[in-house]
C-alpha cells in the first residue's frame, strides 16, 4: 500500500474503555499537538466523527495514517533479573518465556529492553545488563487489533504496546522533575491488575496480581443488601452512587496483595514507595486511585505534561491545553522524542525546521 508523505501526524490510543485521538503539526517531533479528541471504546459512528474531523481533507488511500498504542487483553510488561552466563544459550530466553513468565514463545511477538532507559537488550556487549523488561503481545491479539484498526479507517505507521510507553513516559517525567521517589503504577482490570514500580532510573519492579475491579462486585452486593450481582455491577459503574466511603473494605483483598509487593521491594532495595499512577481505569471507577492512594499511605501522582513535553520537543495548543486530564498521558507518550542529548526549546526547534 502506497502512502503520500505525511504532513500532519496522527496518533491513536486503543484502551479498554475509551480511544483517544491527536493531529499533530508534524508526524515527529518537534511538534504542536493540534486537536484531540476522545470517544467510547466500541462506538464506531463516534469514532468516525472524530476522525473526519481531525482531517482537513480525508487520505488518497481512504486510510488515516497514525502511530497507535492498544493495550491487548493477555499483554505482558515483566521485569526480569538474567543469568548473563547463559546469554549465549539460544534457547535461554524461550525458557523464561515459557517456564517463568508462563506464555508459548511461538505464539507471542515480545522485545527484551534494559530496565533502567528502555533501549533494546544486546547480548553482545562487553557488560551486558542483567535487569531487563519483558514486553510482548499474543500475535493473534495483535493480528486482531490491526484487524480492526483498518476496519475503522486507521492504519497503524506503528503499533505499540502501550504499558511500555507509559512506563518509559513515566521513568522520563520523574527525570525532568527531579523527583526520585519511587513510583506504584497499577493497570486495573476486570480480572487482572498488573504493578510496577517505577523511578526515575528506570522500571523497578513488575507483578500481576489476579485482581481486578469484578472482584469488587460481590462485596458491593454483601455490603448494600443487594438481591443479585446484577444490580450491584449496575451500581458500581453508576454516577449514581458514592463509593468512596466503602472504598476501604472493597479494595482490603487488593491493597494487601500490593502491600506485599512494595514491602519486599523495600526490604530489598532501602527505597520506599511514596506515589501512585493509575491508568485504564473506567472514569466512573476512577475514585479508586485516590482510595488506594489513601489505604496505602502514599500520595497520587498528579501528573503535568507541560514542561515535560516542552523538553521532548512537543508543545500543546491552548485548544488542547485546555482538554487536557490525566487520562491523556498514554496518548501523549507516543510523541515525545527520547533522542535529545540537549534538548531546544520547541518553539526554537520548529522555527528551525521551518527555515
Amino acid at each position: 500500500m502506497l502512502f503520500k508523505a505525511k504532513l500532519k501526524g496522527f496518533f491513536v490510543e486503543k484502551g479498554p474503555h475509551s480511544v483517544l485521538l491527536a493531529r499533530t503539526s508534524s508526524p515527529e517531533a518537534p511538534m504542536v499537538v493540534e486537536e484531540v479528541r476522545e470517544c467510547a471504546s466500541g462506538d464506531v459512528a463516534a469514532l468516525a466523527a472524530a476522525m473526519t474531523e481531525l482531517q482537513s481533507k480525508k487520505s488518497p488511500s481512504g486510510y488515516m495514517q497514525a502511530v497507535c498504542s492498544i493495550y491487548t487483553p493477555k499483554r505482558l510488561v515483566r521485569r526480569v533479573t538474567l543469568e548473563l552466563k547463559r546469554l549465549k544459550d539460544p534457547a535461554y530466553f524461550g525458557e523464561i518465556l515459557s517456564q517463568q513468565l508462563r506464555v508459548e514463545p511461538d505464539k507471542y511477538s515480545a522485545v527484551v529492553l534494559n530496565a533502567n532507559d528502555g533501549s533494546d537488550f544486546d547480548a553482545t556487549k562487553p557488560a551486558p545488563q542483567k535487569e531487563v523488561i519483558f514486553g510482548g503481545m499474543p500475535n493473534e491479539e495483535i493480528l486482531q487489533a490491526q484487524d480492526e484498526l483498518l476496519e475503522e479507517g486507521i492504519y497503524p505507521d506503528r503499533l505499540e504496546l502501550g504499558s511500555l510507553a507509559v512506563l518509559g513516559a513515566l521513568v522520563d517525567y520523574l527525570g525532568h522533575i527531579e523527583d526520585k521517589t519511587s513510583t506504584l503504577v497499577l493497570e486495573v482490570g476486570p480480572e487482572m491488575t498488573n504493578s510496577y514500580i517505577v523511578s526515575s532510573t528506570g522500571v523497578e519492579a513488575s507483578r500481576p496480581i489476579p485482581q481486578g475491579y469484578e472482584s469488587m462486585v460481590p462485596l458491593v452486593q454483601k455490603e448494600l443488601g443487594l438481591k443479585d450481582a446484577e444490580s450491584a455491577r449496575k451500581l458500581f459503574f453508576s454516577n449514581t452512587f458514592d463509593f468512596t466511603g466503602m472504598g476501604p473494605v472493597l479494595i482490603k483483598r487488593l491493597t494487601k496483595e500490593l502491600q506485599s509487593s512494595i514491602g519486599f521491594y523495600e526490604v530489598q532495595t532501602g527505597q520506599s514507595v511514596g506515589l501512585l499512577y493509575s491508568l485504564l481505569l473506567p472514569q466512573k471507577l476512577a475514585w479508586l486511585d485516590g482510595a488506594i492512594a489513601s489505604a496505602m499511605g502514599i500520595r497520587s501522582l498528579k501528573v503535568e505534561p507541560v514542561e515535560w513535553l516542552a523538553s521532548r520537543q512537543v508543545t500543546l495548543s491552548d485548544a488542547v491545553q485546555a482538554k487536557l486530564d490525566p487520562s491523556w498521558f498514554g496518548l501523549l507518550s507516543l510523541m515525545a522524542n527520547y533522542n535529545l542529548v540537549n534538548a531546544k526549546a520547541p518553539d526554537d526547534a520548529v522555527a528551525e525546521k521551518k527555515a
